[in-house]
């Protein structure tokens, strides 16, 4: 690979944003419902929606820039690194 050419990222790479968004989506869902269904209050189940998804997000970002990245991750930050 040359260095002008940027590389163009996997399926699963460019997926990977839409599964975080989705697996928050999933555990704010399950909490609206609990809500739902314990207090009968709309307005409460889309509060508590609302804050679970907006937590997880935050969550999940902050273990996200965490993680420490694996050598390929390593050498592919060092190739865009060069290229500037």
């Amino acid at each position: 690979m040359t260095q002008n050419t940027p590389r163009t990222p996997s399926r699963s790479e460019k997926l990977k944003p839409i599964e975080l968004v989705g697996f928050s989506a999933v555990m704010a869902v399950f909490l609206g419902l609990v809500v739902l269904m314990s207090t009968r209050d709309v307005v409460l189940a889309l509060i508590g929606f609302g804050g679970t998804f907006i937590l997880v997000l935050v969550v999940i970002a902050m273990l996200v820039l965490g993680m420490k990245p694996n050598p390929a991750e390593r050498s592919d930050l060092d190739e865009q690194d060069r290229g500037l």
